[in-house]
């Protein structure tokens, strides 16, 4: 695929054959400079430009980061300070980037009127998913971040750049496979070594200075809510104890699991003074106080030096040499063998299975049947793990090859567990109950059907006169609601199938419906331009919601049952107050009309699926748009949030669904199988399962997880 170059295209994913946009008709740039081959957007850069993932093709498609200028802003001046900024940002990332923790810059150039800086990419992932697969980082773990990290904090300091959004999301750590070849093999281009430091930070955008000094918007903040101090938050200022503050922050999130902006958000910077009561284990004295330090609100009673923080830990200050090479962080003996040893000591994967079988063949050994039985079923086990390891091998030259890295090349069949012809119709709605039992399904077939998750029919519910648009379960899995063109909604008994209760005040057909958390109260959005709130014990009609100007295509609670939202054919999405029906927040940025919207689990975000073809994620506290995610070639009509806030799937009417990863915008995987629009998508509880509904009158079930 190739990438388009226009900054404002809203899809720029085309076909390698392409040589105009499809979407935004621009010329299509194969190679930038002759040999980087830009392959997606990774994020919008406020209004500056884009950042893109790319290939470079002389070095064996080694992959690489696009930074574009395309600043957005009035008069000769403004415009002249952001190229004078881009220009020193590249020469900040010129010098920084000799640091072994720092991406280095491979290039800067302009072409076709742009500007453009690309930096080397980063293999490995951030803490941020590190934390998601061990819920917590103990205190050795801490400290050895706080190794790695002071040291690169002291070294931009003293070049006089503030990185302003240090975060679990902006910390990077290598692969292994890349970490051992760089230690032994990388040079970087002015002849210096780059050793060592597992540990990278990344993100030193320049859409941050760049917005320090050239306002787009009034009041833009730099950084991230929950992280950021109150200085930079309120004043946008930033000092070497700004991002000490941030490092605080963010070994509290690892060591507690808490996000810092959920707390934010809660109770404003006292958090801090409370942090200790969040913690998952015991932190000794010293570390405790070195964090108290480093979360001080006022910024002159925190540590000013990152040099102050080893100080304190007993964590020898480094900086660098007089020829320019950075030094490993170095540690007493004593600290050193308690940070390193649990590392360097586990065994590999492979290691333990295979001490793992050699244990149980010596216990089981006397009792031939079960020996043989055992012995067999183990040695498919070794073959299947080797012959992972080969194929791994031979495709990525890695080795060993973590089996969920192989599992996200496969291909979409790979996934597919059943297809289920479902209705004589378009399946317009799928849900999942909680305890995942049941899965139910809406056709323009006025019918309802539920069915077990192996794809057998339970039963069929009829009612509706119309075609039923939406379906959803009540949290306890115990009742149906349905909502359909024909202006009513109705509750069915899941167990009997017996129609509970119809709802009838909409002037209009019904798009879509929701339970409130306590089970107490259904909304349902209609084609009149409102939204109705229900008593489900009485079936009345509590209140009506206005305030959209055109068709109300979706609905949705808030987890904590306090919002309610609606997506709406006027572009719009907004907010009520649900206990006083009181309109608080619209938020405005899709170019055409809001198809659906969900919450995450979390309460944090809100996704938005639209007819313009992008995926807008929304901060829920303050009603900014933060990121844009894009790759769908028509209307997304279906979001959904997996149960652990992790990931979200997207259906499209180019008959993909689409998984995402919401925190850093990255396109994980498209299932490919319908062969119309796929109307809605469901995510089992344990997020390892996922159901879509299509024009095609299917049912698909796919397994995404192992």
């Amino acid at each position: 695929m190739l990438c388009c170059l226009n900054p404002d295209c809203p899809s720029p994913i085309n076909p390698d054959t392409n040589q105009y946009c499809q979407s935004c008709s621009a010329p299509l740039t194969i190679l930038l400079r002759g040999h980087y081959r830009v392959t997606k957007v990774l994020s919008d850069e406020g209004g500056f430009g884009r950042t893109y993932l790319a290939e470079d093709v002389d070095k064996l498609n080694e992959r690489c980061v696009v930074k574009q200028l395309a600043p957005k802003v009035q008069g000769t001046w403004a415009l002249n300070k952001a190229i004078e900024l881009f220009k020193e940002e590249a020469k900040r990332l010129q010098e920084l980037g000799r640091h072994s923790q720092i991406p280095t810059l491979l290039a800067y150039f302009e072409q076709d009127n742009y500007l453009y800086l690309v930096q080397e990419f980063i293999e490995g992932q951030n803490l941020f998913r590190e934390l998601q697969q061990r819920t917590s980082f103990n205190e050795a773990q801490i400290r050895e971040l706080f190794m790695y990290v002071l040291p690169v904090l002291n070294f931009i300091h003293e070049h006089g750049v503030i990185h302003r959004d240090i975060k679990p999301q902006n910390i990077m750590r290598r692969s292994l496979q890349y970490t051992t070849f760089r230690s032994t093999a990388h040079t970087s281009t002015s002849g210096i070594h780059k050793r060592g430091g597992d540990i990278v930070l990344i993100d030193f955008g320049a859409s941050k200075q760049l917005t320090a000094t050239v306002q787009t918007k009034p009041g833009t903040t730099i950084g991230s809510f929950g992280y950021s101090p109150i200085e930079q938050i309120n004043g946008g200022e930033a000092y070497p104890a700004s991002d000490l503050f941030s490092l605080g922050a963010t070994c509290f999130h690892l060591m507690t699991g808490v996000s810092p902006f959920q707390l934010w958000t809660e109770y404003g910077y006292s958090w801090v003074n409370s942090w200790r009561h969040h913690l998952r284990h015991e932190v000794s004295n010293e570390l405790g106080e070195v964090l108290d330090k480093l979360l001080k609100k006022d910024i002159n009673q925190r540590y000013q030096s990152a040099e102050e923080v080893q100080r304190d830990l007993d964590i020898g200050a480094t900086s660098s040499t007089s020829n320019g090479q950075i030094p490993l962080p170095s540690l007493s003996t004593n600290n050193q063998r308690r940070f390193s040893s649990q590392r360097l000591s586990r065994p590999s994967p492979l290691a333990q299975f295979l001490a793992k079988f050699a244990s149980i063949r010596s216990a089981f050994l006397a009792n031939t049947k079960i020996a043989k039985s055992l012995l067999i079923s183990s040695a498919v086990l070794l073959v299947s793990l080797t012959g992972t390891q080969i194929y791994g091998y031979m495709r990525y030259k890695i080795f060993p090859t973590a089996p969920t890295f192989l599992i996200s090349s496969l291909p979409s069949s790979a996934f597919l567990q059943q297809t289920i012809s479902a209705h004589s119709g378009y399946v317009m709605s799928v849900a999942i109950s909680a305890n995942r039992k049941t899965l139910a399904s809406g056709s323009t077939d006025k019918t309802i059907k539920l069915w077990s998750l192996d794809g057998e029919e339970i039963r069929m519910l009829r009612g509706h006169n119309q075609s039923v648009m939406k379906v959803v379960f009540s949290a306890d899995s115990k009742t149906l609601a349905s909502g359909s063109t024909d202006k009513t909604a109705k509750l069915w008994n899941v167990e009997t199938g017996q129609e509970i209760r119809t709802f009838v005040g909409h002037s209009d057909a019904i798009t879509d419906l929701a339970f409130s958390p306590d089970r107490k109260t259904l909304a349902t959005s209609s084609s009149d331009k409102t939204v109705k709130l229900w008593n489900i014990a009485t079936g009345e009609e509590i209140r009506t919601l206005k305030g959209h100007i055109s068709r109300v295509t979706s609905v949705a609670f808030s987890p904590d049952g306090k919002v309610i939202a609606a997506g709406s054919n006027d572009k719009t999405i907004k907010l009520w107050n649900v206990s006083t029906g009181e309109e608080f927040r619209t938020l405005k940025g899709h170019k055409d009309t809001v198809t659906q919207i969900a919450f995450s689990p979390d309460g944090n975000q809100i996704a938005s699926g639209s007819n313009d073809r992008s995926i807008k994620l929304w901060n829920v506290s303050n009603g900014q748009e933060y990121r844009m995610l894009q790759g769908h070639t028509d209307t997304v009509w279906s979001v959904a949030f997996s149960f652990d806030s992790t990931m979200l799937a997207s259906a499209s009417s180019d008959t993909m669904i689409k998984l995402w990863n919401p925190f850093s915008g990255e396109e994980i995987r498209t299932l490919q199988g319908h062969n119309s629009r796929v109307w809605s998508i469901a995510f089992t509880t344990d997020g390892k399962t996922l159901v879509s509904g299509s024009e095609d009158g299917t049912i698909k079930i796919w397994r995404i997880t192992p």
